[in-house]
C-alpha cells in the first residue's frame, strides 16, 4: 500500500515537473505582464509565479482531471489581486518599467487575461468580481492608454486593416 502511494506521488511529481517545463515560460510572461516589470527585471513576477506554482503543486491531483494551467493562472490572478497595490506604488531598485507599467493593476490584470491569455470576458468578470460590461470598459480604456503617448497626445496611426485586432 505504501509503495503504491509513494509511486503515485513520484508519478505526480514527474507530471508536475513536465507541466512546469512546458507552461512555466508562458506563466512567467503572464506574471511579468501583471506586475508591469520589464522581462529582464521581473523579481516580483518570479516570486508571484513561484507562490502560485507552490499552491498548485500542493493541491496537485492529476487523477481529478483538473487543468493545471487554469488552476495556476487562477492562483496567479488571486495572488496578484491581493498584492496589486504593491505593484502600483513602487518599483524595485534597478527595475525598469515594463510595457504595461502605465496601466493600473486592475487594467493590467484585465488586459492580460483578455488579450494575452484569451480568457472570455465573462470568465474574467467572474475571476475579478466585476460585471462583464465593466470588464469591457476597463479593457477598452487600457488599450486606449497604451495607444496614446505618455504626454496624452495621440500619434497618428495607420488605418487598421480588416484583419487587425488592435
Amino acid at each position: 500500500m505504501r509503495e503504491r502511494q509513494a509511486e503515485r506521488r513520484r508519478r505526480g511529481a514527474r507530471e508536475f515537473e513536465a507541466f512546469v517545463a512546458g507552461a512555466g515560460g508562458r506563466l512567467l510572461h503572464t506574471a511579468t505582464l501583471l506586475t508591469g516589470e520589464a522581462p529582464a527585471h521581473n523579481a516580483r513576477a518570479r516570486r508571484l509565479l513561484t507562490a502560485a506554482l507552490a499552491r498548485t503543486y500542493a493541491h496537485w491531483d492529476p487523477e481529478r482531471g483538473e487543468d493545471p494551467y487554469d488552476r495556476t493562472r487562477q492562483e496567479l490572478v488571486a495572488r496578484f489581486a491581493a498584492t496589486a497595490w504593491r505593484h502600483h506604488l513602487h518599483r524595485e531598485p534597478g527595475g525598469e518599467p515594463g510595457v504595461l507599467a502605465r496601466l493600473t493593476p486592475q487594467e493590467r490584470l484585465i488586459l492580460v487575461l483578455r488579450l494575452y491569455e484569451g480568457v472570455a470576458e465573462e470568465q474574467v468578470a467572474a475571476l475579478v468580481g466585476l460585471p462583464a460590461e465593466r470588464v469591457r470598459v476597463i479593457c477598452t480604456r487600457a488599450i486606449a492608454t497604451l495607444r496614446s503617448t505618455p504626454g496624452g497626445s495621440r500619434r497618428p496611426r495607420p488605418r487598421p486593416s480588416a484583419e487587425g485586432v488592435l
